[in-house]
C-alpha cells in the first residue's frame, strides 16, 4: 500500500487504479488536506512567482466561469425556450 500511496495519479496504470483509489484517504480531513495541498500547489506555481503574468489569475476566472454556466445550464436552457414566448 505504501508503493500505491506514495505514486502520482500520472504514474498510476489503469489495472492499478483500483488499488491506488483505496489508498487514498477519504475522510473529511484527507479530502481537506488534499484540496489544501493543491490550492499551495497552485498558488505556488502560478501566483507567487517572480515574474507572474496573468495566466494564474486567468485560468481561476475561467474555471470559475464554467463551472457557474455548469450550475446555472438548467435555468439558461429554459430562459433560451422562453425568450420570445
Amino acid at each position: 500500500v505504501a508503493d500505491y500511496f506514495s505514486k502520482r495519479l500520472m504514474d498510476v496504470k489503469l489495472g492499478e487504479l483500483g488499488t491506488w483509489l483505496g489508498a487514498r484517504d477519504f475522510t473529511p480531513n484527507g479530502i481537506i488536506s488534499a484540496i489544501r495541498r493543491g490550492q499551495e500547489r497552485y498558488y505556488n506555481k502560478y501566483i507567487n512567482v517572480k515574474k507572474g503574468g496573468i495566466g494564474g489569475v486567468a485560468m481561476l476566472l475561467v474555471g470559475y466561469m464554467a463551472l457557474s454556466y455548469v450550475w446555472e445550464y438548467d435555468h439558461i436552457k429554459h430562459d433560451r425556450w422562453r425568450k420570445y414566448h
